[in-house]
């Protein structure tokens, strides 16, 4: 956890929330999850912002949306990456009113029935992340090989960047409108899992309190896994850049970058 010098200040009203669920080739997961969500968080609203998934995601998202009012749909016009559709997702939400952004995977790993305790912590906090690296948190159906990259993979960006943060790359997260509108976000060009280290990273040296709820994370039963070799590649040559250039900046009497 950290709190950079904040714990104590009163935190205002959090506002409408908005679930932001990135979609590509999520046919057979994007009804449930919503269902999910739906019956978890029923004051929430969920956008799905699909990347134009050749499997017909957006055209169930389209029903989804018909049927519900409390869900909407971004097309976007192909596959760009996680990054650049919660960072599209984000803009969508804020230029609604929404005083909550949450990070939602669409094919379960995140579980809506979790939503509420992160919601709750939100009330005292710039930041929530759902952690599967604290106490309590855990997964499930995972190899030991995603376990290791997963574990690794935190603990890598932790020490090199210094950010007190157990799980830097989870995704299932819950923001303050403030948080994000104090991120810098139009110069975040990371993408995949480096993204969520990336606002990890801003959000602690801005000073936001952040908070980490234990979660228990379940291996997708449908569809294809997202991660791929790019994706670790990016995260370890960004992060690495990341962490010598705010050391170099400390040793010249700079701030982080």
């Amino acid at each position: 956890m950290n709190d950079g010098g904040q714990s104590q200040r009163r935190y205002g009203p959090l506002g409408r929330a908005l679930v932001i669920i990135p979609t590509y080739n999520e046919a057979e997961n994007i009804g449930p999850i919503v269902s999910r969500v739906r019956a978890s968080a029923p004051d929430a609203d969920i956008l799905i912002a699909d990347d134009n998934s050749p499997d017909g995601t957006g055209k169930i998202a389209d029903e989804l949306s018909a049927d519900d009012t409390h869900v909407h749909v971004l097309h976007r016009k192909g596959k760009e990456g996680l990054g650049a559709a919660y960072l599209a997702g984000f803009r969508w939400g804020m230029d609604h009113g929404y005083g909550v952004l949450v990070e939602m995977d669409a094919d379960g790993s995140h579980q809506p029935e979790e939503l509420p305790r992160l919601l709750t912590a939100l009330k005292g906090a710039d930041l929530v992340l759902g952690s599967r690296w604290v106490p309590g948190g855990r997964v499930v159906n995972w190899p030991r090989s995603r376990q290791f990259l997963s574990r690794g993979g935190s603990t890598y960006s932790r020490l090199l960047l210094g950010v007190p943060i157990r799980d830097v790359t989870g995704g299932y997260r819950a923001f303050r409108r403030e948080t994000l509108e104090g991120l810098g976000l139009t110069d975040v060009a990371s993408q995949g899992y480096c993204f969520q280290v990336d606002l990890a990273r801003r959000a602690v040296a801005s000073g936001f309190h952040v908070v980490e709820v234990p979660i228990t994370f379940v291996e997708r039963e449908h569809g294809d896994s997202k991660m791929s070799r790019d994706i670790v590649v990016e995260a370890l040559w960004r992060v690495t850049a990341w962490g010598v250039s705010a050391r170099a900046g400390r040793l010249l009497g700079r701030g982080n970058p």
